[in-house]
């Protein structure tokens, strides 16, 4: 083993060559990958066609009065509805040729009389389908929750992405309706469902204990203003597996602001295409550890792999396992930094360690690894990870440690360091997303 330390620019990053041991064993034995599959609901207490009206009324009734630990099933066709509020225990099973529809019309998400317009604070809607203080029940089948974002909101001549974007020219915050969001939850299963256009992000979870995404298909184009995928947010026990993701800003976020810490995260066997890649961030001032990430493809995400706080909002990033990853066609395939916004205020400082990437491929980009200063240094592991001879390095404030499996390319002026030869056979893992058919209009 040996130490080594320089100077970049001015500010201190460490190099640490050392035998990874038992870490890849580790991971494995702790990434639930053999976690079993989400059982469909034994009981439905109700089956219901579509009809050519609004069915708001008589789908939160149906809801309502369905007993806990039954489902609520809509059969093939299009069902149209205002905002939705699940039942404790009570699963939402849409079926195979069936598409819940949101309504466009701002009145109904309104909360404070904002709802639809740009203002200084946002937040002014409700969600198209909440998830409030309940314990158990999801969303399953395999139909299609649309939440209509690149069409016109009623009234107005733009639709929500549009609003969206407008609020970032005028440097505004935009007052949209997120398509689910569940709040001091638990249990909560989503299964085989695809989630798109939402006008806001897809799925909040705050304050949520044990979540399960399994099969799930997230589908909004790349342009579509801050339309996150899923956001564990202050939440423990969450479970992403075998699903799909292309979205118009990070395709998962796990975030802990004020609320709280979120640990136990996993995501095993997932597909991102076109987004800002698998994010930690920007909110950590709760403190985020214990992640498994594990055979993940990003494909065309501008990021790939990425923590990302500053001092407004930072805290705590620990114990982060990235294994066999596969990426082509990232701007920033490893982006860690801790100068999220470089004109952020306040005391908050952002620090990352015992982070650990493993059997890594790419292509080229710009890597970033960037921590606060001399005193909050960066602390990673990197073993197999192997890119393009044309990729750059970014190192500030980092102590990096180098396994026996190597990097490429070294770090400028470290041809001590050992070289990686090893290349995942990334080709058998590229598929196309998995588009779902919908219903006729």
């Amino acid at each position: 083993m040996f130490f080594l330390r320089r100077n970049v620019k001015g500010i201190i990053a460490s190099l640490i060559v050392f035998p990874v041991s038992g870490f890849s064993a580790m991971l494995l034995a702790q990434n639930n990958a053999d976690a079993p599959e989400p059982v469909l609901p034994a009981h439905i207490c109700a089956r219901l066609a579509s009809s050519s009206g609004d069915d708001t009324r008589r789908l939160q009734s149906a809801m309502d009065n369905c007993p806990r630990g039954e489902a609520l099933q809509l059969l093939a066709g299009r069902f149209s509805s205002g905002p939705l509020t699940m039942k404790s225990g009570v699963t939402l099973w849409i079926s195979r040729g069936a598409m819940l529809v949101a309504d466009s019309d701002p009145r109904v998400y309104d909360k404070n009389g904002h709802c639809g317009t740009v203002d200084h604070k946002g937040n002014g809607c409700r969600p198209f389908i909440l998830f409030k203080s309940t314990d158990g029940g999801g969303i399953v089948g395999e139909g299609i929750i649309d939440g209509q974002g690149g069409k016109p909101i009623q009234g107005h001549k733009e639709s929500w992405w549009q609003l969206a974007r407008r609020a970032q020219t005028e440097g505004g915050a935009q007052n949209v309706p997120r398509l689910i969001e569940v709040d001091d939850a638990s249990h909560i299963i989503f299964h085989g469902i695809t989630l798109r256009n939402a006008p806001g992000f897809h799925v909040t979870l705050k304050n949520v204990q044990d979540a399960t995404f399994w099969g799930v298909r997230i589908d909004t184009p790349a342009n579509a203003r801050n339309t996150d995928g899923i956001d564990p947010i202050s939440s423990q026990n969450i479970l992403i597996a075998h699903s799909f993701i292309r979205t118009g800003d990070d395709n998962v976020a796990i975030k802990a602001g004020a609320g709280g810490a979120t640990r136990h995260v996993v995501l095993v066997d997932n597909h991102f295409y076109w987004g800002h890649g698998m994010s930690i961030g920007s909110e950590t001032l709760g403190g985020v550890s214990d992640i498994r990430v594990c055979d993940l493809t990003l494909d065309g995400t501008t990021s790939g792999l990425r923590i990302k706080s500053d001092i407004s909002r930072g805290g705590v990033v620990s114990d982060v396992r990235y294994e066999n990853v596969c990426m082509r066609g990232n701007r920033r395939p490893l982006d860690f930094d801790t100068h999220y916004d470089a004109h952020a205020i306040g005391n908050n400082i952002p620090v990352y360690r015992n982070i650990s990437l493993s059997h890594i491929s790419g292509e080229t980009g710009q890597f970033i690894l960037r921590g606060y200063d001399e005193l909050h240094p960066l602390q990673f592991a990197l073993n197999g990870v192997s890119f393009s001879n044309t990729a750059r390095w970014l190192i500030e404030s980092a102590q990096i440690r180098v396994g026996p499996d190597g990097v490429s390319p070294v770090p400028p002026g470290e041809a001590s360091l050992p070289r990686s030869a090893v290349q995942a056979d990334c080709a058998k893992h590229w598929i196309p997303f998995p588009v779902t058919d919908a219903p006729e209009d």
